[in-house]
């Protein structure tokens, strides 16, 4: 799989420009996606994601017996991944990503946006004992304005992980800057930088409301 990388002013943002990632995500953007057609999507476009997010995973090499002989073969080394769902859009990106690392530990924060204030306002947190010496993955289909983002890592890096990577499937120049500002060593992987957000602090030309897409509310 194929990826752009890119730099904000203080860090590093992946674009993962694989076609079937572009195609797909050019179905999500679509008014008349069904509710259905569209977590299908989310799903989908998770599961090829996980798959750049997890390329650098460190290995080490273990000895097994085929069915023909012995050999040193490679297994990813260290303690489980820890996937971190932003409830509750980031809820569509965990099937996904758990079909690729099945034994992953799962954790979920609880943040809605002020719409006034367009702030991040906590309303829950559980995440898995013991972090050091593991990688999370902050899961959260927009990176909008930041602020959800910078909350959620926030959050995390309480728990001292070993590394921290945030993944979602669009974001803003504006959210990666503030992102980025907070956290400019964490790395952002996403399947489009859009143009720029709205007065309303929505991605343009975007997708919608990611969650209200998933779930089917308004």
């Amino acid at each position: 799989m194929s990826q752009n990388q890119a730099r904000t002013s203080a860090g590093s943002v992946h674009v993962v420009d694989h076609p079937l990632v572009q195609h797909k995500l050019t179905q999500m953007r679509m008014k008349e996606r069904t509710t259905r057609g569209f977590r299908d999507l989310v799903r989908e476009v998770s599961l090829l994601l996980a798959y750049e997010i997890t390329r650098d995973m460190p290995v080490t090499y273990r000895r097994i017996e085929t069915p023909l002989q012995e050999m040193d073969a490679p297994v990813i080394e260290g303690k489980k991944v820890v996937l971190v769902a932003v409830m509750r859009a980031g809820m569509g990106l965990l099937d996904g990503m758990l079909d690729i690392v099945p034994s992953a530990r799962v954790g979920h924060i609880g943040l809605y946006r002020d719409h006034e204030t367009l702030e991040a306002i906590e309303y829950f947190c559980k995440l898995p004992e013991n972090l050091a010496d593991r990688e999370v993955l902050i899961l959260d289909p927009m990176l909008a304005t930041g602020h959800t983002a910078v909350a959620a890592t926030d959050m995390v890096r309480k728990r001292s992980p070993r590394s921290i990577k945030f993944a979602c499937i669009l974001a803003a120049p504006e959210g990666l800057s503030e992102f980025h500002t907070h956290h400019p060593g964490v790395p952002v992987y996403t399947c489009a930088v859009d143009e720029r957000l709205n007065d309303k602090g929505y991605i343009l030309p975007g997708l919608g409301d990611a969650g209200d897409r998933i779930f089917g509310t308004k």
